[in-house]
């Protein structure tokens, strides 16, 4: 557990030297859904998810899913939002009808890698940022979306 902290911990030491010497030209929310797409992923380790899939994409579909991770026995696709504290819609609303259809199209792709009788669901985690000094907050929705 305390490898998983100091890794994260130099990637992000890592991710502010490069911007210093090479500022990037990403724009504030796609900097931030990167950002929080790798803080869930420390997350969900230290809750006991082993992950196996970052950003993973189908040739066949449009779309991708964040994360995707084995929880004790059930593999969970994770969708991941991240937001500000001064947004004023919570992170799992931006989570619309195009979304889910995207995330669960390419579910099913990657489903037909596994056999028939793998269990899974579908998870979302929120992650709020406050102010610099205030600590990460995540709110993690087990089994959210249906596979219909």
């Amino acid at each position: 557990m305390f490898s998983g902290r100091l890794t994260q911990v130099a990637l992000r030491l890592l991710d502010s030297l490069g911007d210093r010497l090479v500022p990037a030209k990403i724009a504030p929310h796609r900097r931030t859904g990167q950002r929080g797409e790798q803080d869930a992923y420390f997350y969900l380790r230290r809750q006991g998810y082993t992950m196996v899939a970052r950003n993973y994409r189908s040739p066949r579909r449009h779309g991708e899913i964040d994360l995707i991770g084995w929880d004790a026995n059930v593999l969970c696709f994770v969708e991941v939002k991240a937001r500000s504290e001064h947004d004023l819609k919570p992170a799992e609303a931006a989570v619309d009808r195009k979304k889910r259809e995207e995330v669960i199209a390419v579910a099913r792709e990657y489903l037909r890698l596994l056999p028939p009788d793998c269990h899974w669901r579908f998870d979302l985690v929120s992650v709020y940022y406050g102010l610099p000094r205030e600590p990460l907050r995540f709110e993690l929705f087990r089994d959210v979306l249906p596979l219909s």
